[in-house]
């Protein structure tokens, strides 16, 4: 199929692969709509991305060549222990971690770049509803402009507008903890002696009723150290968390803020307390967290895709994998598709079950890595081995699932 006119609402990483997805297939003209108008590549978070779904998604151009990444190769859990371990903790258990870490605004920015020259990007353009109108699809602005297209592709996150046309009422669901975020630059370590963050590593530090994951990304000006704290916040009742939301630099609660110190005084080995607390606050936010499985990722000229379609728990380190994979079988269905039916049918039939497992694949893994914790400490190799094949059940492994050849 050819032709045709695509709207992407949402223009960060989803949305960018869905529309040079969308060009690269064949379609007239393709329009992304985002909604701010500051530089998103500015957002400093990390992320990795699976040695396996990057191959994959790399072969099918969804990952463009060059964009910064940093190997990591073994996840080591750590607990701490007074009696019988140093400032950086004991470590419990070492597994193989064949990931990639990426800076965020990095990622957006080659993913931006590496856009067909025919994709029109807007900024400032909010998108307040859409709707099907038999022959095609419409897209209502701010400023009351009604646009029409004959296909629309959500790629507007969790808060997505295109969701509640596609499935009214489906909304992200407080998972009932948050976890605190950061960066900081990696030169700031120097003060801390021989120990440092290890290069090739993700540290995780397990403590009761929580867990936190450490490790080296690029950055913009230089290595960097990117954090995720995982615990359930103090008087939650009180948090206004029902709808979705998120404390970005600037307006984390003082109560939030003092929470955290007293997770890393109280749970934390020294050494790795002192790394979390050289994070500015301008780098720090909280992020509570969230899942959703939607009905349905299609309806009629209405698409999902990315955390608009499916909201996975950070546990399974699949996010940015999931929304790439969803562009790499949307160009794939288009390609095989003669009609728009077709394409929606298609998409829907490769994306759908994927999205479902990988919510309850995070699921298992918020359970055991913060829900309900096991006493790591008095755990043996064996036992902890036995744990983390109980949380998989029969996932081949984190990072999402490997595409259909």
């Amino acid at each position: 199929m050819r032709g045709g006119t695509v709207a992407v609402v949402g223009g960060s990483v989803a949305g960018c692969a869905l529309a040079s997805a969308a060009a690269r297939a064949g379609a007239d003209e393709v329009v992304v709509l985002e909604r701010t108008q500051g530089r998103l590549a500015d957002r400093g978070l990390g992320l990795c991305i699976h040695d396996g779904r990057a191959a994959e998604l790399a072969a099918t151009g969804a990952l463009p060549a060059g964009i910064a990444a940093h190997p990591l190769t073994r996840r080591r859990w750590i607990v701490r222990d007074d009696a019988a371990a140093g400032p950086a903790g004991r470590v419990f258990w070492e597994q193989p971690f064949p990931f990639h870490s990426y800076h965020w605004g990095l990622l957006w920015r080659g993913l931006r770049e590496a856009m067909p020259a025919s994709v029109v990007y807007r900024q400032g353009a909010a998108v307040t509803g859409v709707a099907d109108t038999g022959a095609g699809a419409e897209v209502r602005t701010a400023g009351g402009r009604a646009e029409p297209y004959d296909l629309v592709i959500g790629a507007d996150g969790y808060r997505s507008v295109v969701r509640e046309a596609v499935c009214p009422g489906s909304r992200p669901v407080y998972a009932g903890y948050v976890c605190w975020r950061g960066n900081l630059d990696a030169r700031r370590l120097e003060g801390l002696g021989n120990e440092g963050v290890p290069s090739d590593a993700v540290s995780t530090v397990c403590f009761p009723g929580g867990s936190c994951v450490i490790y080296p990304i690029p950055g913009p000006d230089g290595p960097r150290v990117n954090w995720v704290l995982y615990a359930t916040p103090p008087n939650s009742g009180r948090l206004p968390f029902a709808d979705p939301t998120s404390f970005p630099p600037g307006r984390v609660t003082e109560e939030l803020t003092e929470h955290l110190g007293t997770l890393l005084d109280r749970e934390f080995p020294p050494h790795w307390a002192r790394v979390l607390a050289l994070t500015e606050p301008a780098d720090t936010y909280v992020q509570p967290i969230y899942d959703l499985e939607a009905a349905r990722t299609t309806a009629r000229r209405l698409l999902l895709a990315g955390d608009a379609a499916t909201v996975v728990r950070p546990h399974n380190t699949s996010g940015v994998a999931k929304a790439l994979q969803d562009a790499s079988a949307f160009e794939e269905a288009w390609r095989g598709a003669g009609t728009w039916s077709e394409l929606l049918d298609a998409y829907r039939a490769a994306r759908g079950p994927a999205g479902r497992e990988m919510v309850a694949l995070a699921r298992r893994l918020g359970r055991g890595q913060v829900e309900q914790t096991p006493d790591w400490a008095t755990m043996n190799h064996r036992e902890v081995e036995s744990w983390w094949q109980q949380l998989l059940d029969g996932a081949a492994d984190i990072g999402g699932q490997a595409m259909r050849p």
